[in-house]
């Protein structure tokens, strides 16, 4: 959890989703709310697409690395 915590990724994220959530209720025109929306939507889709990439591939065996002594 403390990774979570001091990633990057994870608080331009929640930075992110804040700022749509504040965009969406904020009183303005349908533009600017359905602009609020997707970008609270991207910023989490995005980011958990993020992590699901890496933990693949920190799972995959690293059997093509040239120092495996292959």
């Amino acid at each position: 959890m403390k990774e979570k915590l001091t990633s990057r990724k994870f608080w331009v994220a929640v930075a992110a989703t804040i700022t749509g959530i504040v965009v969406l209720i904020k009183p303005g025109t349908d533009t600017s709310q359905i602009t609020g929306l997707v970008l609270t939507l991207g910023s989490v889709i995005t980011y958990i697409a993020g992590e699901g990439f890496l933990d693949a591939k920190a799972s995959k065996p690293q059997e093509d690395s040239p120092l495996s002594g292959s």
